[in-house]
């Protein structure tokens, strides 16, 4: 049993070599079976032909002896050649046979079939982590697909409104039924605002995404733009009856880009004041984790249901699509967040109790 283990184990490389000695096993004891069943038998047939010859015993022999293990030695090469062969055609089938579901499963994935599965084909664990990875390869790629298809119809669902207002009233103005009043040229400019910034968010999260977002890293201490960042919120949202503290302790120096943490804590904190209700809390926290810089913003806001928080940070993804939407939202800032927190070799992560226990979100950075 633990032989059979073993072999199943074993690489590729251990299972050819073994492959070639049984090959060569099976050649050499098929000519030594071959050459002492035929040898002895014509060396015994010329020493019976030495009566009535004008050779002596002893040249009769040798002749014999010459003659027999030709003609055993080349019988047996044959025979040898032959079984070696059957050996080596057993074990490329074999190998064939176990690699043709990966082919043909490529040759789907090129057709656009990306359900395509892999099972090992348990001819060497080289092999099987190549079916595994390529079944996970082909999942990714179905899951990126997935991906663009549904970012291409949110985009188009981002921009129907805003295109399809400006349409109306230009085509009003042209027709004369609509005045270009102050309000109206008003209206059309957040409009217009709506999608450049749509524009503006989708190219940043894309950049950030594939690694190509332009960071200007310095020793920057996160507790100051922490304060910063809280300083702006504030300014903002005054009136909406939201308590906005921060705490963050000094020295905490990371190799960050301020402006894009910056950018990161004000999304985050335009976030929480917006899902909180007048009379709650944004609590904004800076600190050391080990070898790490946290800020940590907590509200006592709507809260989210755990069945959203896998998805939180999806392009587009809302949990209220019709309450963000009357807020301005594009949709994509969490993403956008998290974008730049990786670009830093950082993270971003959300947590929640549930619906109407608020939220909490953790940026995380190398410290310096």
């Amino acid at each position: 049993m633990r032989l059979i283990d073993r072999a199943e184990r074993a690489d590729l490389a251990t299972r050819l070599l073994l492959a070639i000695v049984v090959v060569v096993l099976v050649g050499a004891a098929t000519a030594w079976a071959v050459g002492a069943a035929v040898g002895p038998g014509l060396f015994h047939e010329h020493m019976l032909r030495t009566t009535g010859t004008a050779e002596s015993a002893t040249e009769h022999a040798e002749r014999a002896f010459a003659t027999a293990s030709v003609l055993s030695l080349s019988l047996s090469l044959l025979a040898a050649l032959v079984a070696s062969a059957a050996v080596s055609i057993v074990l490329a089938r074999r190998i064939r046979r176990s690699l043709a579901p990966l082919g043909a499963a490529a040759e789907r994935v090129a057709a656009g079939d990306l359900t395509v599965r892999v099972e090992p084909p348990r001819v060497g664990p080289e092999f099987d982590q190549l079916a595994e990875s390529f079944t996970a390869m082909a999942a990714e790629l179905a899951r990126v697909e997935q991906t663009r298809t549904q970012l291409l119809a949110d985009l188009a669902h981002e921009m129907r409104t805003p295109v399809s207002v400006l349409a109306g009233y230009l085509e009003a103005f042209a027709e004369g039924v609509e005045a270009p009043d102050e309000e109206t040229l008003r209206m059309l400019r957040e409009q217009v605002e709506r999608l450049a910034r749509l524009s503006e968010d989708v190219a940043l999260v894309t950049s950030a995404e594939e690694g190509r977002l332009r960071l200007e890293l310095r020793g920057t201490d996160v507790g100051q733009v922490a304060r910063e960042a809280v300083a702006q919120a504030l300014a903002r949202h005054v009136g909406s009856g939201v308590e906005v503290d921060v705490e963050a302790e000094g020295g905490l120096l990371a190799q960050a880009d301020p402006d894009r943490i910056g950018q990161v804590l004000t999304n985050l904190l335009d976030n929480a004041v917006r899902h909180t209700p007048a009379g709650g809390r944004v609590s904004v926290r800076a600190g050391r984790d080990g070898g790490d810089v946290l800020v940590v913003v907590t509200d006592t806001g709507e809260g989210i249901a755990a069945e959203h928080l896998p998805r939180l940070f999806d392009r587009f993804y809302r949990v209220d699509a019709a309450r963000d939407r009357r807020h301005g939202g594009s949709g994509i800032g969490l993403s956008i967040a998290r974008a730049i927190a990786r670009a830093h070799g950082g993270s971003l992560e959300a947590a929640s109790p549930g619906p109407g226990q608020g939220a909490t979100f953790t940026l995380r950075l190398p410290a310096v």
